[in-house]
Formats: structure tokens, C-alpha cells, sequence
């Protein structure tokens, strides 16, 4: 027989459950559901204690999503209002600066090779003949396939992988100048995707997802058609039903970057 003095232990609570004793009592057989029954209620203990723990005096099944959605659209607001300023400060710079180059050489000279650069950098809009492929998400669903050739959720998603396929094999096509979602593209632009939803130069756009590039129409269909991660997508077209469309374009407008263009790093090429 064991002894304690104060609070039993836990393991010894344990111990009591499991003999179905209560201290001091000699053992007794006792009938499966009087052994099983302390068992279940320390059970129920253990996951009351631990559930108050957790919850921390809030509720666990807390609804945030209203929350969080206009959480979401603040921060879209006070990104554009932001975005807005910058623009503004950076028209006035360049004000400045052109008015400067009037009467300093040196910055004249740095304006006009600046100004040559412009084009090449995505500064300046750029108009003529192009492609335009888009990328959509299936409007099916994993339920509707037969059980055993099921696809996954992912499956019947636009990832970043195809957006990058796309853009790279047009790039590879001869393109010379490029927009995602009327955004252009330039030499800092990283292509994102969080869940189903692309994210560029900060902003968040849900698909179908608009590549619109400017050259050669018929080079940059070929470069499609040999890309590898572009074939890969076309097969899921035809498998789990995603959306592709290539659109040859008599004449379009790419827009001019207007976002900031400062570099956090670089190196030299080798």
C-alpha cells in the first residue's frame, strides 16, 4: 500500500484510477465499466484543463473572417494611398531635377543618359503588335472526377509556376515589353503566388491571370509551344479543365512602370 502526505501525485492518481481504489482501501476485482469509468473522467479532466488553457479565456471557435476581410481592405487602401504619395514625391523630383538640369551641366548630362535608359528600364509605355495568353483556375471541382482519378485542389489552380513559365517563354520569344495584369514587368518584378492569388509589386489580383507581351506575335507563340512548363499546363487544360487562351494583339499599349525602382541589392553579373 502507498502513502502520501498533502495533494497525490498525478501518477499516483493514475495508479488509483486504474486499480479503482481510493486511498487506503485494499485491492478489490472490480467489474470492467467501475475500472474504466475513472479512466474516462480523468480523460474528460485532462481535456477540460487543457482546452482552458488553449483558449486562454476566448472562445476557439472564434469567427475572424469578417476581421481579417476588412483588415484586408485597409491595408489595400493605405497601400494605395501610399503608393499615390510616392508617385507624387517622385513627380517632384523629377520636376526639380529637370529644372536643375537648365542651369548644371553635370546634372544635365546625367538626366539626358538617364532618359536614354528609360525605355529599355520599362519606364516609358511602349505600343504595338503582341500575344496575350490567360491563365484561369477550373470551374470544377475535385468531387466532380471519378473517385479514383480524383485530382487534388492544387491541381485546379493557376500556380506560380505556370505564371512564370508563361512569362519566361515570351521573354525567350523575343518580347519587348511586358505587363501582368496591365502591371509591367521589369528587370526587379518577382512573381508570387499566395494560395490562388498573384502578388505584384504589392498589389494582390485573383485569377483569370492576363500576361500581355509586345513583339513578334508568332516567335513568341512558338516559344510557348516548346516551353516545358507551358505543355504542362496546356495537359491540365485538357485533364482537370484550367483555362488558357492565347490572343494575337494587331496593336496594344504596355504600360509604363510607375512604381518605385530602388534595388535593396545587387551584384555584378558574371
Amino acid at each position: 500500500m502507498e502513502y502520501t502526505t498533502g495533494t497525490p501525485s498525478w501518477r499516483l492518481v493514475v495508479r488509483r484510477a486504474w486499480r479503482g481504489l481510493r486511498p487506503g482501501r485494499p485491492v478489490q476485482r472490480m467489474r470492467g465499466w467501475a475500472i474504466g469509468s475513472p479512466l474516462i473522467f480523468l480523460a474528460a479532466g485532462l481535456l477540460f484543463t487543457t482546452s482552458a488553457t488553449t483558449a486562454d479565456g476566448t472562445a476557439l471557435r472564434d469567427d475572424r473572417r469578417p476581421q481579417l476581410t476588412q483588415l484586408i481592405e485597409d491595408k489595400r487602401e493605405r497601400l494605395v494611398a501610399r503608393e499615390q504619395t510616392a508617385a507624387d514625391l517622385r513627380a517632384a523630383v523629377d520636376q526639380d531635377t529637370a529644372n536643375l538640369a537648365k542651369v548644371d551641366g553635370p546634372v544635365g548630362a546625367a538626366r539626358t543618359n538617364a532618359e536614354r535608359l528609360r525605355a529599355p528600364a520599362g519606364f516609358t509605355a511602349l505600343q504595338g503588335p503582341g500575344l496575350t495568353v490567360s491563365l484561369d483556375d477550373s470551374s470544377r471541382r475535385s468531387n466532380d472526377f471519378v473517385a479514383a482519378n480524383a485530382p487534388d485542389n492544387d491541381d485546379l489552380v493557376v500556380h506560380q509556376g505556370d505564371v512564370q513559365a508563361v512569362v519566361n517563354a515570351l521573354w525567350a520569344g523575343g518580347a519587348e515589353a511586358m505587363s501582368i495584369m496591365d502591371v509591367r514587368v521589369i528587370s526587379t518584378s518577382a512573381v508570387r503566388c499566395v494560395g490562388n492569388t498573384l502578388l505584384l509589386h504589392g498589389q494582390v489580383f485573383s485569377p483569370p491571370f492576363k500576361i500581355t507581351a509586345i513583339g513578334e506575335p508568332t516567335a513568341m507563340h512558338r516559344a510557348l509551344e516548346s516551353a516545358e512548363g507551358v505543355r504542362q499546363f496546356r495537359d491540365a487544360v485538357a485533364d482537370f479543365g484550367l483555362g488558357y487562351t492565347e490572343t494575337v494583339e494587331r496593336n496594344v499599349t504596355v504600360r509604363a512602370y510607375d512604381g518605385s525602382s530602388d534595388l535593396r541589392s545587387a551584384r555584378v553579373a558574371g
